[in-house]
């Protein structure tokens, strides 16, 4: 099957925001580089994205038509990933790390019934067939180094100006193809505060039991993303209206009751008041966030009326259902348990947070710390005082990376040139001029 290519938009320098200036250095050096060798080199995705909006990129990612192999010898400095569509990781000092892909083709649209799976596969393509791949039109913005403009192939500009996220294509052919299209288009409205387009928000609620299908690894860390956006309680709200979240985690009721919805929604917001402060929550603290709300409806975690005996029995069954309903997202055991032991504890502190003094044998607990802050979410979604800052864990700093030694060479037979050798070659194939 033949699609017509649409046409280009050229917007030139003096008609959008993106300047050389907020581009990361060693991303500039990349493109230079591709430039300088003869090469197509264009900034995309997220980075156009975000820097059109006047944020700052997470990520700086990189598109040419420079094949692979012909990347390695250009970056010495790199090395090549991916099974499906291979990359192109270029390092720098610092752990830096600028992700180079090859221009692909728009193999998917090739493909005879629309429930079909995308084919393995490593063609190339041009600007406009990549563009037309891309899961958002908000994400398939070009910005090319050589005339600083911005190529628009799905007036994904306009959608940026409109605040619309909109799925590149028929956004239905393109869900059952992979379904994770519909948590990213939900992310990037709650990020942005974007509105979903009619016709993606349509297909989605249509469409949500499609994620079922998916890898359950793939589904877990997706999830990981939107809990860790700085977004959570508004992707929350996108995703209970529209089926995901019950999809996602069906132990919920398909209804939520107005309780569990407000517990919900603000739980996470105070994750992300903390996250946004620079605190790092683990990931078990994120989900017991998750499952707070079920587990006090479904479970009556907050009945602290349980004799000794019947707690036991109440902790073991607790145990059992959430090993059960996180079976789907591949969390490991340590982390589960780890989540059931915070679930466990609110009862435990909302007992003695009347008194203000916590008991020695609770203090003396390797998990007091991180139960007390879970608890303290809890208070302020609940209505009762803002975390205090002081409880809340900052990442800790980074030491810096001790420069290697030389290494003295040796007299004998070349063996192997490492990964980063000055010499043409190496373990990754390319063959020694």
């Amino acid at each position: 099957m033949t699609v017509d290519l649409p046409p280009a938009k050229i917007i030139p320098r003096d008609q959008h925001p993106i300047s050389r200036k907020d581009i990361d250095r060693e991303a500039l050096k990349v493109l230079h580089r591709l430039r300088d060798a003869g090469y197509s080199a264009y900034l995309v995705g997220g980075g156009v994205r975000d820097i059109y909006l006047g944020k700052t990129p997470k990520d700086f990612d990189i598109s040419t038509n420079a094949r692979p192999g012909q990347l390695r010898k250009l970056f010495r400095n790199s090395r090549v990933i991916g099974k499906r569509f291979r990359l192109v990781q270029v390092f720098f000092h610092g752990d830096k790390i600028i992700e180079v892909s090859t221009l692909r083709c728009r193999s998917e649209f090739d493909i005879d019934g629309a429930d079909k799976v995308l084919a393995s596969n490593n063609t190339y393509g041009t600007v406009a067939e990549d563009a037309l791949r891309r899961d958002l039109t908000i994400n398939a913005l070009f910005y090319e180094i050589e005339n600083f403009t911005i190529i628009d192939h799905v007036n994904g500009v306009q959608d940026l100006k409109d605040k619309i996220v909109r799925i590149v294509g028929d956004p239905a052919r393109r869900i059952k193809r992979d379904p994770v299209r519909m948590m990213r288009a939900i992310r990037h409205a709650a990020r942005s505060g974007f509105k979903v387009e009619e016709k993606t928000w349509a297909a989605i609620k249509e469409n949500p039991g499609y994620l079922k299908m998916c890898p359950d690894s793939r589904i877990r860390d997706e999830l990981l993303k939107d809990l860790t956006g700085g977004a959570s309680a508004k992707w929350a709200a996108l995703a209970l209206d529209c089926g995901v979240f019950q999809t996602l985690l069906p132990f919920y009721k398909k209804e939520l009751t107005p309780a569990t919805r407000d517990l919900l929604l603000a739980s996470l917001a105070v994750s992300d008041r903390l996250q946004a402060s620079g605190a790092q929550l683990a990931e078990p603290f994120l989900f017991a966030l998750l499952m707070l709300p079920w587990a006090r409806e479904e479970l009556a975690l907050l009945d602290d009326s349980l004799d000794d005996g019947r707690k036991a029995n109440f902790a073991k069954a607790t145990r059992t259902k959430i090993d059960h309903n996180l079976q789907h997202l591949n969390v490991k055991k340590a982390q589960k348990e780890a989540l059931t032991r915070l679930l466990l504890n609110v009862p435990v502190f909302i007992r003695y947070a009347e008194k203000e003094k916590w008991p020695a044998w609770l203090a003396r607990k390797s998990y007091f710390a991180d139960s007390l802050l879970f608890f303290r979410v809890y208070q302020e979604a609940t209505g009762g005082p803002v975390v205090p800052g002081e409880t809340v864990p900052q990442p800790k700093p980074v030491p810096a990376r001790k420069k290697p030694a030389p290494r003295k060479r040796s007299s004998g037979k070349r063996g192997r040139n490492p990964a980063f050798t000055s010499n043409r070659g190496g373990v990754f194939g390319l063959k020694k001029r």
